[in-house]
């Protein structure tokens, strides 16, 4: 054999060599660091409202991060930095707005390197990861930490990664243990949930304050007389009043004050009454009872397809003595706009929509005074008649 032949052998050797390896794909390619100057790179941070072992702000993450992309020359955009603040990896149904950018731009094969504080801060769910793996197959990503890299086309790196997701998993999971140890204890003592504070009360749920105690009462009071939660919620923001969290009071704000059971010291856990909690009440049980009966009675779902989803009382029985029109509550298929909640019938009994600017002054006095009389008897009416809705089977004589 001549040298030429020798030649043209280790030759075609060589390029056999090449497209195997090309043909091989990434996990049988050597990479470089210098072969990373100008690839494009995204930066991740979050930060748990958990006590995990490292609470580094995102601020402080981001700023690592940089200097680990200028250190191995990879170019971050501005686009290309995805945070998640306060935002849980370990709950299942917890979004992640940030970590599903990132997924996104990564599955469009716009990233080449991911940079992050550590891989705990990306993913503590095995799930989380087997994803991204899913999307390195295909567009061979470099995950670099503040002082590990890990190739995810590697399988050595993957496996050392799925064992550092599964520790982060499991430690997670020792915290939400020992958080519901805690929950269950507090439950069995009495002692109220902690978290958001609840209007009337300080942070920890058991010390009254009397400004904000002295509202709910009213707001119970003015409720069971009649008064609805859109013109409670419009009186406490003309008087400047503001809610728990310092916000303005809305309609819903009421109703959670009206269905609240910490101000009649009911215990709940998990959605279930458990029993009397240790810390005093603002409104007694037999007041917060009664409300609780006659929100249900105005805000009751109808199952059947197509009712309203609402009733109104003496729906097209009464008639109003200013305008002498049935009331009535507005069909399904309609757009008519009530009038607290009611509305009337024109003279062919079909819905319309009343036109409150073509009432005269008198006319909207007469009809205003007319619902606001009705109001105020119709608990009375129902009694009568039909007996006190939290003892159903108790009825008055009639008289």
């Amino acid at each position: 054999m001549t040298a030429d032949s020798n030649a043209q052998q280790e030759n075609a050797r060589s390029q056999r060599a090449i497209r195997a390896t090309a043909a091989a794909g990434s996990q049988r390619t050597t990479k470089h660091r210098s072969d990373w100057k100008g690839q494009t790179a995204a930066i991740y941070c979050r930060i748990s409202h958990a006590s995990d072992e490292d609470q580094t702000g995102v601020d402080r993450q981001e700023r690592i991060c940089r200097d680990v992309a200028e250190r191995l020359g990879l170019t971050v955009a501005e686009d290309q930095v995805f945070v998640d603040n306060n935002r849980s990896a370990w709950q299942r149904k917890r979004k992640r707005p940030g970590w599903d950018a990132l997924l996104a731009q990564a599955n469009e094969g716009r990233i080449r390197h991911v940079l992050t504080y550590h891989p705990d801060r990306l993913m503590r769910q095995p799930r989380d990861l087997e994803e991204l793996l899913q999307i390195a197959d295909d567009h061979d990503i470099t995950l670099h930490g503040q002082a590990n890299r890990r190739d995810l086309a590697d399988p050595d790196d993957r496996f050392f990664l799925r064992i550092e997701v599964a520790h982060a998993c499991r430690s997670s999971d020792d915290t939400s243990r020992r958080l519901l140890d805690a929950m269950v204890d507090r439950a069995k003592d009495g002692k109220p949930h902690t978290g958001r504070r609840r209007y009337g009360y300080d942070k920890t749920g058991t010390q009254i304050i009397p400004k904000e105690a002295a509202i709910v009462k009213e707001i119970f009071t003015r409720y069971l007389e009649g008064v609805g939660p859109n013109q409670l919620a419009k009186e406490l923001y003309d008087r400047g009043e503001k809610s728990a969290q310092g916000g303005n009071w809305t309609a819903s704000r009421v109703r959670d004050v009206l269905d609240n059971r910490h101000v009649t010291g009911i215990r709940v856990f998990r959605g279930e009454e458990i029993g009397d909690g240790e810390w005093p009440a603002i409104i007694d049980r037999g007041m917060w009872l009664e409300a609780k009966e006659i929100r249900k009675y105005r805000a009751a779902k109808v199952a059947v397809k197509g009712e309203p989803s609402r009733f109104f009382l003496l729906r097209g029985v009464v008639t109003c003595t200013g305008c002498g029109k049935t009331m009535g509550g507005p069909a399904p298929s309609t757009s008519a706009i009530s009038l607290r909640g009611w509305m009337f019938r024109d003279v062919t009994g079909l819905f319309r929509r009343p036109s409150w600017r073509s009432l005269s002054l008198r006319q909207r006095s007469i009809c205003w005074s007319g619902l606001t009389w009705l109001t105020l008897r119709l608990r009375d009416l129902f009694r009568r008649r039909i007996g006190n809705p939290l003892n159903p089977t108790a009825r008055s004589s009639p008289s």
